[in-house]
């Protein structure tokens, strides 16, 4: 089953309360923290919530 490995490349300083939470519950509470994930919906729909401030790469 293939993985994401998802790292927090921006702050979440000043962005909405939604993003703020997504990254937490991802587990990104540092810059540069990386976690992997399992690939499936609810991943990939927090993936996409804070795009713009993550780095994301499969890993198998």
């Amino acid at each position: 089953m293939a993985e994401l490995k998802i790292t927090l490349k921006r702050s979440v300083i000043g962005r909405p309360q939604n993003q703020k939470d997504t990254a937490k519950a991802l587990g990104l509470n540092k810059i540069g923290k990386s976690v992997v994930k399992p690939v499936n919906d609810a991943i990939t729909g927090m993936v996409k919530t804070i795009s713009h401030l993550v780095e994301v790469e499969e890993v198998k």
